[in-house]
């Protein structure tokens, strides 16, 4: 398989269709994951920059 060099977990919250959202955990927007998710959420503007960052580049 093509991905299998690639180890950064890609592991997500569930969206949620309506609100109370999550707040981004860098710039505090909205998301689509349910306020009550444990962990680091990020907006999409966000999540989509971490990616691009964190993008393997093998």
């Amino acid at each position: 398989m093509a991905d299998d060099y690639c180890l950064i977990d890609a592991s997500r919250p569930p969206r949620v269709d309506g609100p109370p959202y999550a707040e981004c955990v860098l710039c505090r927007e909205p998301t689509e994951y349910p306020e009550s998710y444990k962990g680091a959420t990020l907006c999409p503007v966000c999540e989509w920059r971490e990616a691009e960052r964190t993008s393997c580049s093998g």
